[in-house]
């Protein structure tokens, strides 16, 4: 274990710039009283998960969303909290780092200190691994010093990424009963806070003290709901990946000779692809979730490539620049099904030389058919989740080798009559994601922190922190937090032919909406993306000037204040009750009959499990 973990780091004057830099606070969160407004109980987005969820989670499913208040307001059932205790709170990082992880701790520091100087923030080292041994480090204003504003998880380090195991789960509660915590924080992505969830549901169980608490922390931004409208990492990654990707469109354009396949980290989901593509405007980018749809194979997906560039030859152009999300690999039918057979055969312990062996006739005929690196790279153990290791998959060499071979083929038979197909290969991923963070990124991530002390100051459990209205400056942010369990709903899946279909409660992955704003706006562009050169280059992460506070497409675009329209219910449902009282006149109560009888028909029709929008494709 590295022993480096809180030491000062030795930083640049840029650097030095950035730790100067303070976040503001939105008025809710401002002075050291908490004002907490709680909502109605919740359920979850898909009704045919409700009853195997909430036997699952019967202490924490069903809690109320909480709001979090400015001064000013004013709500005569609010819940005022002026005296603040001394509390022994833990945090640790259980996912893979993300720029401005270490901005949640220094808010969840500063919250902790404003409201009680003598309360105690611990740090485990060594993520999880250090939670189940009890290392701890005390965060202190000194400690945090040099990784204000700054990039990576260095401050504490990671290690596995699951609270999963029974021998896991004990050993988090020995931990937190041993060093008497108020609270554990969590901070990761959607398994890190699947996980906290069930280890909120435990402790409760178990009847201890400890409140746990989620932070969406995950430059993938899957783990978006209606609850979260982007995620701590996401704004840095897909800025520092767009200006890499513009330097490749600019030296395409400069050559005029190379086609450039640039994969990008993102696993299964497809948003640091599409956000991306959106800021810096490659001529192709091929969506895992289109794909997945369409049921595109990979002979499709090489012709669709291979047209392009055809397209392309006749307008003399012989560059080109072509995005590949990681998690494609996954959305081919039978790249998934061959995955599928061989994690199957890891379980059965057969060893990884002999698994080609193994296979199906059908699996062992396509495996065959590709090229021995991939072949090697398919056969790697499986991730903890059980899904593949896509950073270690080399999609883009495996559509570059395709692509140059049909080209060649096409070239030979007289259909193509352009110059020689040349392909250059990247991989975008461990690059942006220890990069400083955005100044979005520091702000979400600060202001995140501060939330996961009033959470625990309202003693909540099991809760996620939360922000909406985040496309708008940082006083207009709405501060909440809502259970984890609202967000989670259950998939049936086969680990294998022939097997059983399982599923339990988790908060599985967000794709990317193929009926969404977001992917709507890259359609409108996908053509004049494709042959006329729109290389836009968004340049290098900046903290002041113009473009200090541009967010991303992705959270513009899209009108997510899902937070707010609850609360605007709410005030119609107030008015409603307000209007129709006993003593009212015949022709208003009859109104709000029928209008109520409309309401309610539609509303059960749209929440029986068979209506559209709650099936999600493996």
């Amino acid at each position: 274990m590295n022993s480096d973990f809180g030491v000062p780091r030795e930083l640049s004057e840029l650097q030095k710039k950035r730790a100067e830099y303070h976040p503001d606070l939105p008025p809710c969160l401002q002075g050291t009283t908490v004002r907490v407004e709680f909502g109605d109980s919740t359920t979850c987005a898909d009704p045919s998960s409700v009853h195997v969820i909430s036997r699952a989670f019967p202490h924490t499913f069903g809690q109320p969303l909480a709001h979090f208040l400015r001064a000013t307001a004013k709500v005569p059932d609010a819940q005022i909290i002026t005296e603040h205790p001394p509390m022994r709170v833990g945090v640790v990082f259980c996912g893979r780092q993300s720029p401005g992880g270490h901005n949640v701790v220094w808010g969840l520091y500063s919250a902790i200190k404003i409201h009680n100087p003598e309360s105690l923030l611990l740090g485990f080292v060594g993520g999880t691994e250090g939670l189940f041994a009890q290392r701890t480090l005390e965060i202190t204003n000194e400690v945090l010093a040099t990784y204000k504003n700054q990039g990576g998880y260095d401050l504490l380090g990671r290690t596995v990424d699951q609270i999963r195991t029974t021998e896991q789960v004990n050993a988090a509660l020995t931990a937190c009963r041993d060093l008497k915590l108020d609270g554990l924080v969590i901070v990761g992505g959607v398994t890190s806070n699947s996980d906290a969830a069930q280890l909120a549901e435990t402790f409760a169980e178990a009847k201890c003290p400890t409140k746990v608490v989620g932070v969406p922390v995950t430059f993938y931004g899957d783990l978006k709901n209606q609850f979260v409208e982007t995620d701590v990492g996401f704004d840095t990654v897909c800025r520092v990946n767009s200006q890499l990707i513009s330097n490749v469109c600019i030296d395409a354009l400069s050559a005029e000779k190379y086609y450039y396949f640039i994969r990008l980290m993102g696993r299964k989901a497809s948003h640091v692809a599409l956000e991306c593509a959106l800021q810096s405007h490659p001529n192709m980018l091929i969506l895992g979730e289109e794909v997945a749809l369409s049921k595109l194979t990979i002979f499709d997906i090489t012709k669709q490539i291979c047209d392009a560039v055809q397209a392309r030859s006749e307008k003399e152009k012989y560059h080109g620049v072509v995005l590949i999300p990681e998690g494609l690999i996954e959305s081919i039918p039978e790249m998934y099904a061959l995955l599928q057979e061989i994690h199957g055969l890891h379980n059965q312990g057969i060893l990884t030389e002999n698994i080609s062996s193994h296979l199906s006739p059908w699996a062992s005929a396509l495996f065959e058919f590709l090229p021995p690196f991939i072949r090697k790279q398919l056969l790697l153990h499986p991730e903890s989740d059980d899904s593949a290791q896509l950073s270690q998959i080399e999609t883009e060499k495996l559509f570059a080798q395709l692509v140059e071979t049909e080209m060649n083929r096409r070239m030979k038979e007289g259909i193509y009559k352009g110059k020689k197909f040349n392909a250059i290969c990247h991989f975008f991923g461990y690059q942006a994601r220890g990069s400083l963070p955005s100044k979005f990124d520091c702000d979400y991530a600060y202001v995140l922190g501060h939330i996961c002390y009033h959470i625990l100051a309202a003693g909540l459990n099991g809760y996620m922190a939360t922000i909406t209205n985040l496309k708008h400056p940082v006083n207009k942010w709405r501060c909440g937090a809502a259970p984890l369990t609202a967000m989670m709903t259950v998939k049936r899946y086969s680990r294998g032919p022939g097997a059983t279909p399982i599923g339990k409660p988790a908060i599985h992955p967000s794709i990317v909406d193929l009926k969404g704003k977001v992917y709507e706006l890259l359609r409108q562009k996908a053509s004049s993306f494709l042959m006329d050169d729109l290389y836009r280059n968004p340049g290098p992460l900046q903290f002041e000037g113009p473009g200090a506070d541009v967010k991303t497409y992705t959270l513009s675009v899209e009108d997510q204040d899902y937070m707010g329209r609850i609360k605007k219910l709410q005030e119609y449902l107030d008015k409603v009750k307000s209007i129709v009282k006993p003593g009212c006149s015949q022709d208003v109560l009859k109104a709000a009959l029928s209008s109520m009888a409309s309401v309610t028909e539609v509303l059960s029709v749209m929440s029986t499990p068979s209506f559209g929008g709650h099936h999600q494709p493996l």
